[in-house]
């Protein structure tokens, strides 16, 4: 029973999901969630009580996901910066792959302008400045740059960029877009040893790192 009780639960994450992307949290109804989950009414409220449950708990698996990209990108031992540029293209992958993350991200951004709720910014914000502080300990960021600065621009430059690209082409240029966004970045804080890496860092993936 727990194990069928997790099954349904998910169902539920994703039909919300379904619908929260398309129509957002205020367009999206409980009824509306009942039905792209396809599941009854009563099951639905069994593991929700609101929507506004539902909608946070599909925010906390996205951030659930998104941290694994930063598990994920540490276990390539690749220095610091190149951390830095395949965290956020692996955070644009999720991105075009999942519709959780697509409906937290999309969440994320409606209730924090509503409510003023900021904790996954600043955890992306904080995860980003680490890698940021090694990188510069590493002697491949500038040392008059502010770690902490380029953790709040990166974030703050890569929903700018997504947002963008979901508007202009659905996200199918996403990549392609983030290269640009590091190729700006990158030139402004790395050091004079990796001024002439920023071409290749650029194009740093996780998947083609690892392997």
């Amino acid at each position: 029973m727990q194990e069928r009780a997790k099954i349904s639960r998910r169902q539920i994450l994703r039909g919300a999901a379904d619908r929260f992307e398309v129509t957002g949290y205020g367009s999206t109804s409980m009824n509306d969630i009942v039905s792209a989950a396809q599941m009854t009414k009563g099951a639905v409220y069994f593991h929700f009580s609101s929507k506004d449950e539902l909608a946070q708990a599909v925010i906390e698996e996205q951030h659930q996901i998104s941290i694994t990209a930063f598990t994920a990108v540490a276990a390539t031992g690749a220095p610091a910066l190149e951390q830095l540029v395949m965290v956020c293209h692996e955070m644009g992958r999720q991105l075009v792959a999942d519709p959780i993350v697509r409906a937290g991200v999309r969440l994320t951004l409606e209730l924090a302008s509503a409510d003023g709720s900021q904790g996954p910014y600043l955890a992306w914000i904080r995860e980003l400045r680490k890698l940021a502080e090694a990188a510069k300990r590493e002697g491949d960021i500038r040392d008059d740059v502010d770690p902490e600065s380029v953790g709040r621009v990166a974030i703050s430059a890569f929903t700018g960029v997504q947002l963008v690209s979901n508007v202009l082409t659905r996200r199918s240029d996403l990549d392609d877009r983030i290269d640009e966004l590091f190729t700006l970045l990158l030139a402004g804080v790395v050091s004079d040893k990796r001024r002439g890496d920023v071409d290749s860092l650029v194009r740093c993936r996780l998947e083609t790192y690892a392997s």
